[in-house]
């Protein structure tokens, strides 16, 4: 590598921008035992920074599953679906799916970001027009600013907003709406009764990314929409936050469907997931479906969580595991997530560009592994830590 380079360069100053600022990311390597998170130096901590909400990724029967499911598919789809890497075990999965959520047909993919952008992608043209909620995922924003369509953004949860793009754009060919059903820095839920009712105005269509309300809302889990009543034309759904493994799905119409089997190139030019795990899937789905008992307690640690913090301005009250603390400052917000780490309490730390400047946040969520006294004691100590910042 050319130490002169002018790329070489570029790359160095970014980088010490982002220290400068206080702002740059690192990895950090964990193993986890008894339900509890380690450290490189074998420390421990409770998690209240992860997305297994039900606490499905070290479930027994789980593991059991993908372990059955290698034995009897082997390691790996070999393969892309149009190929030979579509089995019987991703069919069972997708049928299972539809029959859950209400839709024709499902397209299975290997990640949340793969399958968002595949839809905007492959569905919009130069002369239609994408309208997002401001507060979307990275994977929804970067496809809307790279794909031909013309990107236009509504203010957060903003009715009158969208309903006045929807209106000035009504010339335009196509009109696609995409939110999230829960959000994932807020934990609050999209007004999707009122979207809908927006677009079915509008002739428009509606996208949902519900990628941390599916499993945690919804009568058996089936989430955001399912709650508010309504049906999108197109709903993905992932499997790496409440399902606790990796990977997504796409739910809509049959001739939908089909068309994504000819113009989604990320589902036409990739290996599809394998087969072990699909079949791991579908073992989830009918705990998630069945077993009410994960989500009454996700509900009873929620009101846990806000009781010990009534009053507490900085924290957001939230019907979803996604419970933000937001402190504006970083350098404040990455003092109390330290003190918190201290006492074994590690929570998702979130800083600019992921939130907007002065809305630095502690991310906690709440899991079916946790116990109310663990929440309980997070939430006594996160108290005096605010108030001894302040």
């Amino acid at each position: 590598m050319r130490q002169d380079s002018h790329l070489q360069r570029r790359i160095e100053q970014k980088l010490d921008t982002r220290r400068q600022q206080k702002l740059l990311r690192n990895v950090s390597a964990f193993h986890h035992q008894d339900g509890k998170l380690f450290d490189t130096d074998n420390q421990p901590y409770v998690n209240f920074s992860g997305n297994d909400y039900l606490g499905l990724a070290h479930d027994p029967s789980v593991i059991k599953a993908w372990q059955d499911g290698l034995e009897q598919f082997g390691a790996g789809s070999t393969a892309s679906p149009l190929v030979t890497g579509f089995t019987r075990a991703h069919q069972h999965l997708e049928h299972t799916l539809c029959d859950w959520l209400g839709f024709e047909r499902a397209l299975l993919f290997n990640s949340g970001f793969s399958a968002n952008q595949a839809v905007i992608f492959s569905l919009l043209e130069k002369q239609d027009v994408l309208l997002q909620d401001k507060l979307n995922h990275a994977s929804l924003m970067e496809a809307g600013m790279l794909c031909d369509a013309k990107m236009q953004r509504f203010p957060h949860n903003n009715i009158n907003k969208l309903k006045s793009l929807l209106q000035a754009n009504e010339q335009t060919p196509a009109r696609f709406v995409v939110t999230e059903g829960v959000f994932s820095m807020d934990g609050d839920l999209s007004p999707l009764a009122e979207i809908r009712a927006a677009c079915d105005e509008h002739d428009a269509w509606l996208m949902v990314d519900d990628a941390h309300g599916v499993g945690v809302l919804g009568d058996e889990g089936q989430g955001s929409a399912h709650l508010a009543n309504v049906k999108p034309d197109i709903l993905v759904v992932t499997f790496g936050k409440a399902f606790g493994m990796m990977g997504a799905a796409v739910l809509c119409s049959e001739q939908v469907h089909d068309y994504f089997t000819q113009f989604a190139r990320h589902y036409v030019y990739s290996t599809a997931m394998p087969p072990a795990q699909a079949h791991a899937l579908s073992h989830t789905l009918s705990m998630i479906r069945t077993q009410s008992w994960r989500r009454e307690k996700l509900s009873a640690l929620s009101d846990c969580f806000h009781n010990e913090l009534k009053n507490c301005t900085e924290v957001v009250d939230t019907i979803t595991p996604i419970k933000p603390v937001v402190l504006g400052d970083v350098e404040k917000m990455q003092l109390v997530a330290s003190n918190l780490k201290k006492d074994g309490f590690l929570t998702g730390a979130i800083r600019p560009p992921t939130v907007p400047v002065n809305t630095a946040r502690l991310r906690i969520t709440l899991s079916v592994n946790q116990s109310e006294t663990q929440v309980k004691d997070l939430a006594v100590l996160l108290r005096r830590c605010i108030e001894e910042g302040e």
